[in-house]
């Protein structure tokens, strides 16, 4: 079976070879470095899709698991009784409210692990990062084109757990809106940048276990997925509110169920931020990286 690098190459060499056809230039001019980044992005992610089109089901079915059983163990088991004793900030029943949290999470662990597996499945195992390396692509390029393969991992997870809201709640244009959809491609984008740079530290997958341990699963629960943030006390705000997956969960959580004016706009600045952050340690990271 053709290698993604051996992809990559043939697509890089037919953009060479015709330089009519392509969007790449010599980088002198601001707007003809742009579009050499773009056409190296695009060539970087068709490498990855061509692996990923093959294992759809695969990939859309890994995440679903986790959300179910807490759905499953919380929404129905335990919900039926804190409907009785709480006051919802959003939604008709704790069913409901966390199942905006349930799409953020799998969106995030299908982003981050699939990323992250995917770059150290190269780099310490296939032994073929040294070739993608080795191409003439800019290096905000290889991050950028690594981390929209991330974020489709991370759409189609997520579509899963959404098609499992929808039969829960009935609710179809709460969870399909462009806010609700805008918000989870932007946490898509955040954990996958963040999968890439862990992707390139890492040294072997009992690290990566550690940073699932210690990052993913801690964010999973704290990150606002099953309650809201601010019946906490001040002292915990402050951690939870320096959680990127926070500002997802809040924010899936208005988007579906209240009005625009108690939307919290600032969600989208500070995912935003996080993403441009980790794009710019992700490139720089490409640009010293030695395997």
């Amino acid at each position: 079976m053709e290698s993604k690098i051996t992809k990559i190459t043939t697509v890089k060499t037919q953009q060479l070879s015709h330089p009519e056809k392509s969007f790449i230039h010599k980088p002198t001019v601001n707007t003809s470095q742009l579009n050499t980044i773009f056409a190296d992005t695009w060539t970087i992610f068709w490498g990855e899709w061509l692996d990923l089109r093959i294992r759809i089901p695969q990939i859309a079915s890994t995440g679903l698991i986790s959300p179910l059983i807490y759905i499953f163990a919380f929404g129905l088991g335990l919900g039926s009784a804190l409907d009785q004793t709480m006051k919802l900030s959003a939604g008709d029943s704790y069913l409901e409210f966390i199942l905006p949290g349930m799409v953020a999470l799998s969106s995030m662990t299908i982003s981050f692990g699939g990323t992250t597996f995917s770059i150290c499945g190269d780099r310490l195992f296939n032994k073929t990062f040294e070739e993608l390396l080795l191409l003439p692509v800019h290096p905000l390029a290889l991050y950028l084109g690594k981390m929209l393969a991330g974020i489709v991992r991370g759409m189609m997870t997520a579509s899963s757990v959404l098609l499992v809201a929808i039969l829960f709640t009935g609710k179809i244009f709460s969870f399909l809106n462009p806010l609700f959809l805008l918000l989870l491609i932007l946490n898509c984008a955040v954990f996958s940048g963040l999968g890439v740079i862990v992707g390139l530290r890492v040294k072997s997958l009992e690290t990566v276990g550690l940073y699932n341990n210690f990052l993913i699963v801690p964010m999973s629960f704290l990150g606002a997925t099953f309650f809201d943030p601010a019946t906490l006390p001040s002292i915990l705000k402050v951690v939870v509110y320096c959680l990127p997956l926070t500002y997802t969960s809040t924010g899936l959580r208005a988007a579906a169920y209240l009005p625009l004016s108690e939307f919290p706009w600032y969600s989208f600045p500070i995912l935003i931020l996080f993403a441009v952050s980790l794009a710019w340690l992700g490139a720089y990271q490409f640009s010293h990286q030695q395997d």
